[in-house]
């Protein structure tokens, strides 16, 4: 095979593998959502392993939620205030039989909001419910109206936002997809792109690459068959 044939074949195949990838990243999307995190014991937060109406913390605990848009857990925004109880709590006192929970509340920043839409100001508050009662119901104590969709995931918080819940955004038709799955917010604890793992490429297309791949050999066998 002449050089210029080897050069030409090369180009191609690199050309359609790139092709091929480049359409995998121009389809990649996020998902609008509330993350659900708890203290990580010191001054951090933690991803939740589990959604705010199984999680039955313990008096003096910290809770946090946060609203972005994010390929999955691995990538979520965390809450931008801290996880203190002492500051949280201070304006309200231990009661006898009953627990407090402190709730950070980041309604996240205006290039995550919905269109339309302003996010509200961060906010804190000390919720002072019973011994076994949940995240979810502390939230409730302090935070209504919220809203949930029909598999009990968590959709807005004091009303924000004031539609959607964990829908898709971005990719190639800039559509969203209200049917996205679950967040970490919700009790069945999946990422919100329902899969483990990032953005890396997807099935489809590592198998597209690979038939590009295929070709090029071939090529290359049969102009060196024709020498």
């Amino acid at each position: 095979m002449s050089r210029p044939l080897g050069r030409a074949v090369l180009l191609l195949l690199v050309g359609a593998v790139l092709a091929v990838l480049g359409t995998g990243s121009a389809q990649a999307a996020g998902y609008r959502y509330w993350s659900f995190w708890e203290s990580d014991g010191g001054k951090g937060w933690t991803y939740a392993t589990q959604g705010p109406s199984v999680v039955r913390p313990d008096d003096g605990a910290v809770q946090g939620f946060r609203f972005s848009v994010s390929d999955d857990s691995q990538d979520s925004a965390q809450p931008r205030r801290a996880p203190d109880f002492g500051a949280v709590c201070a304006a309200t006192p231990a009661k006898g039989g009953l627990k407090r929970i402190a709730l950070v509340i980041d309604p996240g920043t205006a290039a995550d909001a919905p269109e339309g839409e302003k996010p509200p100001p961060l906010r804190t508050a000390c919720a002072r419910v019973a011994p076994d009662a949940s995240t979810a119901e502390a939230l409730a104590a302090v935070a209504k109206p919220l809203r949930y969709d029909t598999s009990a995931m968590l959709c807005a918080i004091t009303g924000y936002p004031r539609s959607g819940c964990g829908e898709q955004t971005g990719g190639d038709s800039g559509a969203t997809d209200s049917g996205g799955p679950a967040t970490a917010s919700s009790a069945d604890e999946r990422d919100p792109d329902g899969a483990s793992g990032g953005g890396g490429p997807s099935a489809g297309v590592l198998t597209g690459v690979g038939a590009v791949l295929v070709l090029g050999v071939a090529a290359v066998l049969q102009a060196r068959r024709r020498r």
